[in-house]
């Protein structure tokens, strides 16, 4: 069997360090239940795609870091399973780590983790329809 490919969505305060994204990352996958990962892409909104700590985590992680826009992260929004009030308050969607993994994972994708968040840090992991449980 092919090991999955996680599309791995993060919402992060300004300033964020590396270290606290690549620190809840780690807990995201361990929670999914699976070690053993073909490639994982990280997934944000396009204004946070910017942010030092991301792309410095993106690095370490060996992973591609790529910004949505609202729009897209907002057409994700029917298979989010948790808001905040405060984030489209600010950003105009009302999650930004599980929107951007369900946009990330494509069409017909599913939460295999939903959002945990530490540190300043959200983090939500989505697979594919066609990918393994």
């Amino acid at each position: 069997m092919t090991p999955p490919v996680y599309a791995i969505g993060i919402g992060c305060r300004k300033g964020v360090t590396a270290q606290d994204v690549v620190a809840l990352v780690t807990r995201a996958r361990a929670a999914a239940g699976h070690t053993a990962v073909q490639r994982v892409r990280l997934f944000t909104l396009d204004v946070k795609s910017g942010e030092p700590g991301l792309r410095e985590a993106a690095r370490m992680l060996g992973a591609a870091l790529e910004g949505f826009p609202r729009r897209a992260l907002a057409q994700a929004m029917p298979g989010v399973s948790r808001t905040s009030a405060r984030v489209e308050s600010i950003h105009g969607v009302g999650s930004i780590a599980e929107a951007a993994a369900l946009a990330g994972a494509g069409a017909g994708a599913r939460l295999v983790v939903p959002r945990m968040s530490a540190d300043g840090v959200t983090c939500a992991i989505a697979l594919a329809a066609e990918g393994p449980a």
